[in-house]
């Protein structure tokens, strides 16, 4: 009878057996491969210029696929060729962009030359407001109260705002260079978006060759769910945003705001980042209505209120649903986190690539709880063991 070594059998009990223990050595593995990677990292260079050179044409066109891609779809069902529907659908946009250059672009470039005229008449309005309410009784009582130094402070934030612009020249080499890439996007985006319409049904069953077999229905799934996370997000996000824009540039009309068509667009734009974009969007008119009068501010507040009742109330929920589910303050977190890292591609991307990282990270879990035990009830394993 073969003898078991009772060195091995202990060293079985309490490292193999024992949970915390793997779980450390797990990580302590997958820190060795992180630092690895680190040394190594050059290696990657051709990679990184290489994906940052193709990242936004490819996220342009995905967009405009999730978009386009249902209509493509509906007309194949009836018969036709994906690739007339295709025609017919770029011949359409063509259609629509030159109008919208013709028609819209020169009254919103109207909007915009008469506002930065009018900027200067603006900081003179809010610096003799400042003054105003600088100079008042209340303030004075409050600044002998508070023992604060409004001079002091003014020099500060005059400070702060130099520094700001003086930050905003230095970045016109870094702005340069994302016009001339976005441009360089905008040139390849009808190629590869035609690409993705015609051939993107074949993309996953050409990724799935990869696979190993047993891992096809595994991997089939994670890509299909994928999909429907950000296919729902991206469609969902867009009819939001021109919901708000035309319900903002409805409401600004009403109240005789100035500028309307430019804040309404403005607003429509920032609504792509959820929760901070309301905040952002609100900031040029509340300048405007304050220069304008105390009652314009009002009304402002009031449309803007209305706005977001709707918008929170009845248009996401009906439109983009609880799909996601990701919790507000996650949310927020990620936005903020995504922004420090990324920049303003980031604060864009920050929920789509959350909810696709989630559904990653959730069946890597369910597939290391098949795989480990490691989260079996103790009862379970002992009548297994038995």
């Amino acid at each position: 009878m073969k003898q078991v070594n009772p060195r091995v059998g202990t060293f079985k009990r309490f490292i193999l057996n024992n949970r915390f223990v793997l779980f450390l050595l797990i990580l302590l593995l997958i820190g060795l491969n992180i630092l690895v990677f680190m040394k190594v990292s050059f290696i990657f260079t051709p990679i990184e210029v290489l994906i940052k050179t193709i990242l936004l044409p490819i996220i342009l066109a995905a967009i405009v696929y999730y978009v386009l891609n249902p209509v493509v779809d509906f007309f194949e069902r009836k018969g036709i060729r994906r690739i007339y529907t295709i025609l017919a659908l770029f011949i359409l946009i063509i259609g629509l962009l030159t109008i919208l250059i013709v028609s819209v672009i020169p009254f919103l470039k109207e909007q915009v030359l008469s506002l930065i005229k009018s900027f200067p008449q603006y900081t003179s309005d809010v610096e003799q407001l400042v003054r105003d309410v600088v100079g008042s009784d209340f303030v004075n009582q409050a600044q002998k109260t508070l023992n604060i130094n409004v001079a002091d402070l003014s020099k500060q934030i005059s400070d702060q705002a130099s520094t700001i612009i003086n930050n905003m020249f230095a970045g016109i080499g870094n702005i340069v260079g994302i016009v001339k890439d976005f441009i360089l996007a905008i040139v390849t985006l009808p190629f590869i978006l035609f690409y993705l319409l015609k051939d993107g049904k074949k993309l996953g069953p050409y990724v799935l060759k990869f696979m190993p077999v047993s891992f096809r229905s595994s991997t089939y799934n994670v890509m299909h769910e994928m999909n429907n996370q950000i296919s729902s997000y991206i469609r969902g996000q867009i009819i939001v945003s021109f919901c708000i824009g035309a319900l903002m540039y409805i409401g600004f009309l009403i109240i005789g705001m100035e500028y309307a068509s430019l804040l309404a667009l403005i607003a429509a734009f920032t609504s792509v980042v959820p929760y901070l974009g309301p905040a952002i969007a609100i900031t040029p008119a509340f300048i405007i209505a304050l220069v304008t009068s105390p009652f314009m501010v009002l009304k402002l507040i009031i449309v803007w209120t209305i706005v977001q009742l709707v918008e929170g109330k009845f248009i996401s929920p009906q439109i983009m649903g609880r799909n996601l589910h990701i919790h507000p303050i996650t949310i927020i977190f990620v936005i903020l986190t995504a922004g420090n890292l990324f920049g303003v591609v980031g604060i864009i991307l920050a929920v789509p690539g959350y909810a696709v990282l989630k559904v990653i990270v959730t069946h890597l879990f369910e597939w290391m709880k098949i795989r480990s035990n490691m989260y079996e009830q103790r009862d379970q394993i002992n009548s297994k063991n038995k």
